[in-house]
């Protein structure tokens, strides 16, 4: 099968910034949260610029009739975060999406037909577990048109299995680095989340 993955790095300082957090080996963990939140938030709106459907129509105005731009409410969300540190990046980016149902770290029982899905994931590095969830969102019907995969940080090899697996994947990324180490870790990478910011999974 031919990649037709589409990887997004929004080229933005703010993005930058916040990768730089994660990157560096002294960052505490409050911190280390903060800047997968803030990822979280300007990656989802990047995800939703050309994608959440919407529609134009005439509103009154103040002075006059104009026309302005509505968001679908017909159209569902389903924010899915891998947890446990796909938590933080969906606690960014709940702030800028419109109403969505929250699903906690795995594929819920039935999806709308019509219905948008966005996943939160840390980062990739082989791809493994990202595919497997993506290919129990295929069997529920959810192809790669319908899918935003929101992750701080992805390596090569995670990105070439994705891009074969499932046709019309995009991704949403702050960056693409090269290598993955022995134990699966990337690198130059952001380190393990769960254990920078303290969590049990």
């Amino acid at each position: 099968m031919a990649m037709s993955l589409r990887v997004v790095v929004p080229p933005h300082p703010l993005i930058g910034h916040w990768l730089t957090m994660l990157r560096h080996r002294e960052t505490p963990a409050a911190l280390y949260a903060t800047a997968l939140q803030e990822l979280g938030r300007w990656l989802t709106y990047e995800a939703l610029r050309d994608w959440l459907p919407h529609r134009r129509e005439m509103v009154p105005g103040l002075h006059g009739d104009t026309e302005g731009t509505l968001v679908e409410a017909s159209v569902p969300l389903i924010a899915i975060p891998v947890l446990p540190a796909g938590l933080e990046l969906w606690q960014g980016g709940r702030s800028v999406l419109p109403d969505s149902s929250l699903c906690l770290g795995s594929c819920p029982q039935e999806i709308e037909a019509n219905a948008g899905v966005i996943l939160f994931v840390d980062q990739i590095s082989d791809g493994e577990a990202t595919l497997k969830l993506l290919q129990e969102l295929q069997s529920k019907g959810v192809d790669g048109r319908r899918l935003r995969l929101i992750t701080a940080l992805c390596a090569s090899p995670g990105l070439k299995l994705l891009g074969e697996a499932i046709p019309d994947l995009t991704l949403h990324t702050a960056c693409i680095d090269e290598g993955v180490g022995e134990q699966g870790e990337i690198r130059p990478g952001i380190g393990d989340p769960v254990r920078r910011l303290n969590l049990r999974s």
